[in-house]
């Protein structure tokens, strides 16, 4: 039986599919096509419409946006564009009217996207001299169908959590990879449901925040790659390749039905709010799948290449600052309201609390790739009012060699430090002449931060993320074994600041592991010491390893997904990290809302030594270094007061003695951290500190760490 469905003009508000009482509008941007066409579909996997409409330019076309609004349609209704146009690649134009297009601001899409087995979208096609070829295969069956979808759903009265961002602990995963693995012990493991079951596990750790690689819809193909180990084809595992910036990403659901993805993702969101934890998405605007000349078009390419792209010159050619084929045209005017509506809507209806910006550079570049010194998207975000409690958070660089750690511009951006993660690690692996820059670090990197007028929690500091080494990897592998990606071990950095301590992978000796256990502990450590936002890898506090794979991007696989049975073979590795995020927690000295000053009245917020007890051998050869923050109440602001602390840190592979300064106001200090001790007595409960043996001096181990607190 076919459906009686009236049109009607509409108008061009909003934009994408809305549902009213009677009616669904559609409306949709193009500045420069011809003609428009809505297709509608009965089934995911139609390659014929059900029914289509002509959009008449002079009916159903307000300045620059298409629309119309149908009676007889509902919630779950498919659909597609196609627009018909010039096609002049030389001129930046490359309309196809036989290319199915997904609306940009549609927000759900009915399946998942694999390039790989989606030959027939391919708009352009080069033979010859690299002339461009008009395919006039249509892709309708190729790409998923967008989705009517209202924003029903029941929040049980949910809000945002709203903390502040100093009191901050970021747990960086993948959806999927968290509970893929059979450990797991997950009832629907991969999915976002499944990631509810993990909550107690943050719960007992102590996180915060959980921070998910991409969940943006994403192309799943990687141009034919295969495991040479396994000969198995090679997918986007990560995510970072977006299809569309508002649609969920379906591969997480449970419930593969239409549209399931989007309640599903908005459990696990309020699941999370009811236990203290706020979410945090990496979102991907910089780029998207549809790749360079020769790539694919679904969306954007067949909708107005020439406004939503950076082209170079010869316009029929890509910028590529992404390294992935395009460049998002972000500060072109309608992109920007494209992206600033997709974060108000992650934030308004999917109650997400703050983003991490992939390349976040490119935000700040041009129509031309040029640097702008104050880039509108990237103050629009900033400044928008109702992102305004949102958390932001840049990767602070690009692929064509922008690095902006310290500069990014924006206000009250924060930025993952790539100078901390690189400081530190060379700092635990031994290098000389580190300690000023640990103990820049240790301070909130103020060379980065202070002078743009922002704060130590403007730092996002890391050791470890989803682009490098695991921790576990870091003290295990001197070199990137990468070999499973199909890249004859090319990919990934070259530059890690890793050390194997002898032994490259898994090893059976004591005590090199001892030595791996201490430095992982190491690690942890510094991180919850260091002024700023401390993020932590999901599974480092267990040693997840990756066999040595230092860019997993590829691999769906165990490489990527945590192994829960470690959280047992690691339980000392995981009861210290447990116990040094409690650590900082309870001690507002290492979370300050403002830099040290190295005065305040007539004492020192902070004074820094050598092992010696005297100015502290900032040169060449700085191995050691002690720091003696003051923590009443003047100090820290805000009427907190805490505990005062002393840290101690030796990098050499012997023993040093430190001669320790008196604690301040006649307190003595305890011992509460020594990560050379064996467990328990690494790290002591609150009220379990000792007396030291030799009040005036400590015999602090080989390649360890020490914390003392005045009482």
């Amino acid at each position: 039986m076919v459906r009686t469905i009236i049109s009607q003009p509409g108008q061009p508000l909003p934009l994408g599919a809305t549902i009213f009482d009677r009616h669904v509008r559609f409306s949709i941007f193009s500045r420069h096509a011809t003609a428009v066409h809505l297709m509608l579909f009965n089934h995911p996997e139609d390659d014929t419409p059900s029914h289509e409409f002509a959009l008449d330019p002079a009916l159903n076309r307000t300045g620059d946006i298409w629309h119309i609004d149908l009676y007889g349609v509902g919630e779950g209704q498919l659909y597609l564009y196609r627009m018909d146009g010039p096609c002049r690649p030389e001129l930046g134009l490359r309309f196809n009217p036989h290319k199915g297009l997904i609306d940009p601001y549609s927000r759900g899409l009915s399946g998942g996207f694999n390039s790989d087995r989606a030959d027939a979208i391919y708009t352009f096609r080069r033979r010859g001299r690299d002339q461009p070829i008009l395919s006039t295969r249509p892709n309708f069956a190729h790409i998923p169908k967008c989705i009517v979808l209202s924003n029903d759903f029941n929040w049980q009265g949910d809000k945002p959590l709203n903390r502040p961002l100093r009191h901050t602990i970021i747990y960086e995963a993948h959806v999927k990879g968290l509970t893929a693995h059979t450990s797991s012990g997950a009832n629907a493991p991969g999915t976002y449901l499944g990631l509810i079951d993990m909550i107690p596990h943050l719960k007992e750790l102590g996180i915060t925040a959980i921070e998910l690689l991409p969940v943006q819809s994403c192309d799943r193909g990687l141009s034919g790659n295969i495991n040479p180990f396994t000969g198995q084809p090679l997918t986007n595992y990560w995510g970072y390749n977006p299809v569309n910036f508002f649609a969920v990403e379906q591969g997480y659901s449970h419930n593969r039905g239409i549209g399931a993805q989007i309640t599903e993702f908005k459990t696990m969101v309020r699941e999370l709010h009811k236990a203290g934890l706020e979410v945090i998405l990496d979102v991907v605007y910089n780029h998207t799948a549809e790749g360079n000349e020769r790539g694919p078009t679904f969306s954007f390419k067949g909708i107005d290449n020439v406004i939503y792209y950076l082209l170079t010159e010869d316009k029929a050619i890509y910028h590529n600052f992404s390294g992935t084929g395009n460049t998002f045209n972000c500060n072109h005017p309608v992109a920007r309201d494209l992206i600033l509506d997709s974060l108000r809507y992650w934030v308004i209806e999917m109650h997400v609390d703050g983003f991490r910006f992939d390349l976040a550079s490119i935000l700040g570049r041009d129509r031309q790739g040029h640097m702008l010194e104050n880039p509108p998207i990237v103050e629009r975000i900033a400044e928008d009012p109702i992102l305004r409690n949102a958390k932001i958070i840049a990767e602070a660089w690009d692929a064509a060699g922008a690095y902006q750690v310290g500069s990014f511009p924006g206000g009250r951006w924060a930025e993952w430090n790539g100078r901390y993660r690189d400081d530190v690690r060379r700092y635990w692996r031994g290098d000389a002449g580190l300690a000023s820059a640990l103990a820049t670090r240790l301070a909130g990197s103020s060379d980065l931060y202070l002078r743009d007028g922002r704060a130590p929690f403007h730092s996002i500091n890391f050791i470890t993320s989803h682009d490098g080494f695991t921790l576990n990897d870091l003290v295990s592998y001197k070199a990137k074994h990468n070999m499973a990606n199909g890249e004859n071990n090319r990919d990934g950095d070259n530059v890690n600041f890793s050390h194997n301590l002898g032994v490259e992978g898994p090893g059976n000796d004591p005590a090199i592991e001892q030595r791996r256990i201490k430095r992982i502990k190491n690690f942890a450590a510094t991180l919850m010491l260091s002024q700023g936002v401390p993020m932590l890898l999901a599974g480092d506090e267990f040693r997840r390893t990756q066999q040595g794979n230092n860019n997993a991007y590829a691999q769906d696989n165990e490489i990527s997904w945590l192994d829960w049975s470690l959280k047992q073979t690691h339980r000392e590795v995981y009861n210290f990290f447990r116990a040094v995020i409690a650590f900082r927690k309870r001690h507002p000295v290492f979370y300050r809302s403002h830099f040290f000053t190295g005065q305040q009245g007539s004492a020192l917020d902070i004074q820094w030594f050598s092992h010696t007890g005297q100015e502290p051998d900032w040169g060449e050869t700085g191995h050691t270094l002690m720091c003696l923050i003051r923590g009443e109440r003047e100090f820290i602001g805000e009427n907190q007061a805490d505990n005062d602390a002393l840290l101690m840190f030796n990098n050499l592979p012997e023993p040093v003695y430190f001669h320790l300064p008196p604690a301040p106001l006649g307190k003595t200090w305890k011992l509460a951290i020594d990560t050379a001790m064996p467990p328990p007595l690494d790290i002591r409960p609150a009220g379990e500190e000792i007396d030291l043996t030799a009040p005036g001096v400590y015999r602090l181990q080989a390649e360890s760490l020490v914390v003392l607190l005045s009482f």
